[in-house]
């Protein structure tokens, strides 16, 4: 038989994980007390509960609604602990659907938003800066909307270094076989050395859609570029121990010619097929 110190601490830890799971401080309380007896009326669970009396018919309302209780009606309302390995399982769906509802929802008033921003926007940018063809994006979501944006909106040629760790992984991304689809010449040049066998699996498929495909055991940054005259270089962060990376979106067509000459050069030497022996089994 187990301590009364271990039956404390594990109500303890219970406790603090159905609050994690979504209970407040209460509900969490007051199921756990269920559980441990077929039935309560709602003050002998406030007493046991340590729930003020006041709040208990909230928090047991609350708590049928989340699916963790149920009502049993007799001459008095009674109420019963749901079986945890039905509660729990059921309120997270619901709590995903629901989430996922407001997602869309906010992603559909977003898009709205962006239409009506955006020019108030490009209005306040007319007055350019010295400095307005770069711009540097920290953020590894942002750097993947601009990414995707430029890869949407090419037109003749797109090329890039690939190499982990990824904000949008070029081997994952049907934009990129969309763009080899409709004309563009597309091509990777991809960085052997971090190259599992999940990537190896897609190279084909992506041959297959037009993409040139070319290896190297070693890239010495991240780049991709677009129609000659656009896109982003990715550089290390050489002071964080973790690894972090800044990235430089640019339009300026010295400087991506500058870039092109160095994704040729790399390209020039860079192996058409992959060496077996580079790739983590």
């Amino acid at each position: 038989m187990r301590s009364r110190e271990g039956v404390v601490t594990d109500y303890q830890v219970n406790w603090r994980k159905l609050q994690q799971v979504g209970l407040n401080a209460y509900e969490a309380r007051s199921y756990l007390v269920l559980m441990g007896h077929p039935r309560f009326k709602a003050l002998e669970l406030a007493a046991r509960a340590h729930v003020p009396r006041q709040k208990i018919y909230e928090v047991l309302d609350s708590l049928v609604e989340k699916g963790f209780a149920q009502v049993i009606q007799e001459k008095t309302k009674l109420f019963s602990a749901v079986d945890p390995s039905v509660a729990i399982p059921s309120y997270l769906a619901r709590r995903s659907r629901a989430l996922q509802g407001e997602l869309t929802e906010q992603a559909r008033l977003a898009s709205g938003l962006i239409e009506d921003l955006r020019p108030a926007f490009l209005e306040g940018q007319d007055g350019r800066g010295t400095l307005d063809f770069l711009s540097l994006v920290n953020d590894p979501t942002q750097t993947a909307i601009q990414y995707r944006r430029m890869l949407t909106s090419v037109n003749d040629h797109y090329v890039e270094f690939s190499r982990a760790p990824f904000a949008v992984d070029p081997l994952d991304e049907q934009l990129v076989k969309d763009a080899a689809s409709r004309g563009v010449r597309a091509r990777l040049l991809i960085e052997t050395r971090d190259l599992d066998p999940e990537h190896r699996d897609r190279l084909h498929e992506y041959r297959h859609a037009g993409v040139e495909i070319r290896f190297l055991d070693r890239l010495p940054l991240k780049l991709a570029l677009f129609d000659g005259h656009r896109g982003m270089v990715a550089l290390l962060d050489p002071v964080l121990t973790r690894p972090s990376w800044t990235s430089v979106i640019f339009e300026h067509e010295g400087f991506a010619e500058a870039m092109s000459g160095l994704f040729e050069s790399y390209w020039n030497r860079a192996h058409g097929e992959l060496n077996p022996e580079a790739v983590p089994a």
